[in-house]
């Protein structure tokens, strides 16, 4: 019997700082069986995606010394960024790979939860299938108001931790996590030849699955679907870029791709007279969703390889920097590893 595999993917709130993301490497790569497949960062978000796999115990040990870490380095006071965000560690998700259930992978996560409120009295939230109230099954209920409103949440019932509490001085510091087990995420971004947020946010509203709501001359409103199921999105200016983008979590990958998310953005852009600079991809991909990205693009090739590379050309996803399928392919950094 195969050893069971968990992926961990922490969004931890420091992207400017090389010598605190390296500690936080170096805390993961401490333990025994523990593979760090990569580390994304970005200064205009001030936000660093660390990804992870090994054994289930061993990768919640991982989690643990980079919370550590964390509390020492990252003061949540004095942070700063594009990204929402009310924690340190602002979330840290753990996803079943192989021969673990998302139930499981949900005890994991309320140990490690548990284990960071007591030795380190950072105060949490559990969330998607680890939460333990409906309402903080979604992060951006949870996360609404960011870690400016910790103050007044930490006087509400209704917000009362998880894991941990406000009674200490810690959260000050390193804010609320918010951690969870879930299924597997893409972190998928399409940059516009403008700087103009509202065009971007607009897009958003458009293909995401929730949609928007109208407003009309009676008064009355209107809740209009997005597009795209199993999509999340929203618009804001990347100052490091220059220009805006639209910002998307592909959350259901059997209903959505890159690939379907360009091209909706792509044709809504087209609308609004605006074009699609490139896209980038944070984190890692399942070989599967970039192949699929090539079908759903219209440019699949015999073989997964040559259906990868063509999705890689059409999507753009070197137009910032170099997009290796060896490194950033979850199968394809396994194998070599």
């Amino acid at each position: 019997m195969s050893t069971p595999l968990l992926e961990c993917v922490p969004n931890v709130s420091e992207g400017r700082d090389p010598m605190v993301i390296s500690q936080i490497a170096d805390a993961i790569r401490s333990v025994e069986d523990v593979q760090l497949l990569h580390v994304d960062s970005g200064a205009g978000a001030n936000r660093t995606v660390f990804t992870f796999v090994g054994p289930p115990p061993a990768v919640t040990e991982a989690a643990f010394r980079m919370f550590e870490v964390c509390a020492k380095s990252i003061d949540m006071r004095t942070q700063t960024g594009t990204h929402p965000r009310q924690g340190a560690v602002d979330v840290c998700p753990f996803v079943p790979l192989h021969g673990i259930t998302l139930e499981k992978a949900s005890e994991y996560a309320h140990q490690l939860g548990y284990r960071v409120g007591e030795e380190l009295g950072i105060p949490g939230y559990f969330y998607e299938a680890s939460a333990t109230k409906h309402d903080r099954e979604n992060l951006a209920a949870i996360r609404r108001g960011e870690y400016e409103s910790l103050q007044s949440k930490s006087t509400h019932p209704e917000w009362e931790p998880d894991f941990g509490s406000f009674e200490g001085k810690q959260w000050k510091k390193s804010g609320a996590s918010v951690i969870g087990a879930r299924n597997f995420l893409i972190a998928y971004n399409v940059d516009l030849d403008t700087d103009n947020s509202d065009i971007a946010q607009r897009i958003a509203e458009v293909i995401r699955e929730r949609g928007r709501t109208v407003f009309h001359e009676d008064g009355t409103r209107e809740a209009v679907p997005g597009l795209l199921n199993g999509v999340k999105a929203i618009g804001w200016f990347i100052p490091e870029y220059g220009n805006a983008q639209v910002s998307t979590n592909i959350v259901d990958i059997r209903k959505a791709s890159p690939g379907r998310v360009f091209a909706a953005v792509k044709r809504e852009a087209e609308k609004l007279g605006v074009r699609v600079l490139g896209s980038e991809l944070i984190g890692l991909i399942p070989q599967q969703v970039l192949v699929q990205s090539a079908r759903d693009l219209g440019v699949p090739e015999p073989g997964d390889l040559p259906s990868m590379m063509n999705a890689v050309h059409v999507l753009k996803l070197d137009h910032r920097r170099p997009f290796d399928i060896e490194d950033r392919v979850i199968e394809q950094i396994m194998k070599n590893k």
